[in-house]
């Protein structure tokens, strides 16, 4: 089944650009490689190191009461803004949704006021209304004798607490 791995004769070595380790297998089946030697491992001799060195770094692996109290509180106080904040996050989410639901009902009620609204203004016949007040009430329009004209204030619009007087100045400004 393993087609042959071919070796390289010597003299056509340097024809080759590869590795002298490497092999070139023919075949779409790659054989086990040959077994290879373990590599020993070296065992380094350990370096003496003095006393106050071993005592220096002994006493670095040390944490301080203190120390051990700061990073409980940091932890601590860590724990409570990332537990205040998925809090947040999750209030924020069922305002949204909230607000969404709210929009479409915003949406609906529209709608059915347009809708209502547009039923009225066809129900109502602006010609029927104004033969009945001329035949029925008995309503005229407006001679040109009764319209009084005014200078009207700054103002959009003027409540009227009294009549209006006969020249037709309803506030007067003290500037000029």
């Amino acid at each position: 089944m393993y087609m042959a791995a071919r070796r390289i004769p010597a003299g056509d070595r340097q024809r080759y650009a590869g590795s002298a380790r490497q092999t070139y297998v023919y075949g779409n089946t790659v054989p086990k490689p040959e077994q290879t030697p373990e590599r020993k491992r070296v065992r380094r001799p350990k370096k003496k190191v003095s006393r106050q060195v071993q005592k220096n770094r002994r006493k670095a692996l040390r944490m301080s009461p203190g120390y051990v109290v700061f990073l409980s509180a940091a932890a601590v106080l860590a724990l409570i803004i990332c537990v205040n904040y998925v809090k947040l996050q999750s209030r924020m989410a069922g305002y949204s949704k909230n607000i969404t639901s709210l929009q479409g009902e915003l949406a609906n009620m529209r709608e059915e006021n347009s809708t209502k609204y547009n039923a009225v203004m066809d129900s109502v016949n602006l010609d029927e209304i104004r033969e009945k007040a001329q035949e029925e009430l008995g309503m005229v329009y407006a001679s040109p004798e009764q319209v009084v004209e005014y200078q009207r204030p700054s103002a959009d619009y003027v409540k009227q607490y009294e009549d209006i007087p006969e020249d037709g100045v309803l506030a007067q400004s003290d500037k000029k």
